[in-house]
């Protein structure tokens, strides 16, 4: 009897090991680039040419990244989002790209971004069809993860849509397993909570031993109403989102707005901070042929992206609400702790509030140096016992900071940054 139930025991051990994700992957939150919501299933290449999904845009992207800037600052993935397929499959059920607009096939295509020192990743959908009408991989799992490691795939968004939601728990672990199968590293995007939010409760420890990030809310649209949406969602669930977020598992808010039509500067500037406190998945949706400088200033701010990959890894959390400001705290490696000041109402003036260093849980040291993020500079050396004033534009600006910890006696520096802590 004994017998029989260790080898029983060692049995369940096995199948764990084998449909547990364990791909070391995503310690830090990804970063990168995807087609989705600037340019959405656009496939007539005749009148956009320079908008459609096709190899060119992909092309154009990755050089974009590789030359501007961006994979030196850490955005390593290109992602073909939904509507990159044929119609239909070839004569051996295997996935095939439309041929007009990915003439050279997908694997050239994922051999050009990665000559650029860039990651290359793709979407498929859990249901029977992507959420554009293409086929989905709900009969085909195992043969799709072959196909994609064969493509040199890096990244895997797989969505949700044409689903029984109640399939999911099992059928996303499933093409977890047969990622790992291919022996190929792919990062596992799942779509698989946001569809069962507010039908059925997601099993969040269950899903991060599977996916590296997942989608937990509605899709992100190009206006400061979505983004500001998703940020209170957030809040309101962050006790519980929080205990399963770290280091190879992410929960995604979704795509970065910087640089498309419907963010001011301010609302771009917030949405960067908020993103890089929650240590969200950093993932740009926008031209980069076309972007406005003051946007990939933003995009690029090393302090903010600092913050974002800090190895803790912790989750950031609103922690007050002062005056209508709501005020985000992440702490960071070496007892520095990052702050937004985050003032969504629209009543046209700023607002200012006087917050006892206490109150922002810097009562452990003698004295803090706080910088201002964007910029680096110094905004002021102040004991434990002082208080901050803070000032903070309306309709959707941020004040970003952090403080390092000090000794009394110190001069602080004027500027400093976070890059590489």
């Amino acid at each position: 009897m004994i017998l029989k139930i260790l080898t029983v025991f060692i049995a369940l051990i096995q199948i764990t090991h084998i449909f547990s994700l364990e791909n070391g992957l995503a310690r830090t939150p990804p970063m990168g680039w995807m087609t989705w919501q600037r340019f959405r299933c656009v496939t007539d290449c005749k009148n956009f040419p320079d908008e459609c999904i096709s190899e060119k845009l992909i092309r154009d992207m990755a050089d974009r990244m590789a030359e501007d800037g961006y994979l030196e600052a850490g955005y390593e993935y290109i992602i073909v989002d939904d509507c990159w397929l044929a119609m239909k499959r070839d004569e051996n059920k295997r996935l095939q790209p439309d041929p007009e607009r990915f003439p050279s096939g997908i694997r050239a295509l994922a051999d050009y971004v990665h000559s650029k020192g860039l990651k290359f990743g793709i979407y498929e959908d859990y249901g029977t069809l992507t959420c554009g009408g293409y086929p989905g991989s709900i009969d085909h799992l195992e043969l799709d993860a072959q196909t994609f490691a064969e493509w040199t795939v890096d990244y895997l968004k797989l969505d949700g849509c044409y689903a029984d939601i109640k399939l999911m728990d099992d059928g996303y672990p499933l093409m977890g397993h047969y990622l790992n199968k291919t022996n190929r590293q792919i990062v596992y995007s799942c779509s698989w909570p946001a569809y069962q939010e507010g039908t059925i409760q997601p099993n969040y420890t269950k899903i991060a031993e599977y996916c590296n990030l997942w989608r937990n809310y509605d899709d992100i649209d190009d206006h400061f109403g979505s983004l500001n949406d998703i940020i209170q969602w957030f809040a309101s669930k962050q006790d519980n989102l929080s205990l399963v977020h770290g280091p190879g598992a992410w929960n995604d808010p979704d795509m970065l707005l910087i640089g498309n039509y419907g963010l001011s500067d301010g609302q771009s500037k917030a949405q960067m901070a908020i993103w890089s406190i929650m240590a969200a998945p950093l993932i740009m949706s926008n031209d980069l042929r076309t972007i406005k400088k003051w946007h990939s200033n933003i995009l690029l701010n090393k302090n903010l992206i600092s913050i974002n990959q800090d190895r803790l890894g912790l989750m950031g959390k609103r922690i007050l609400e002062i005056n209508y400001i709501q005020i985000w705290s992440k702490t960071l490696v070496n007892d520095i702790v990052a702050f937004v000041f985050y003032n969504p109402l629209p009543y046209g003036t700023p607002r200012y509030i006087s917050v006892p260093l206490k109150q922002l849980g810097l009562d452990k040291k003698d004295a803090y140096n706080f910088y201002e993020t964007f910029s680096g500079d110094l905004i002021g050396k102040f004991n434990r016992t002082d208080f901050i004033n803070i000032k903070v534009d309306p309709s959707g600006s941020v004040f970003a900071c952090w403080a390092e910890p000090t000794k009394l006696a110190s001069e602080p520096k004027t500027k400093s940054t976070l890059w590489k802590i």
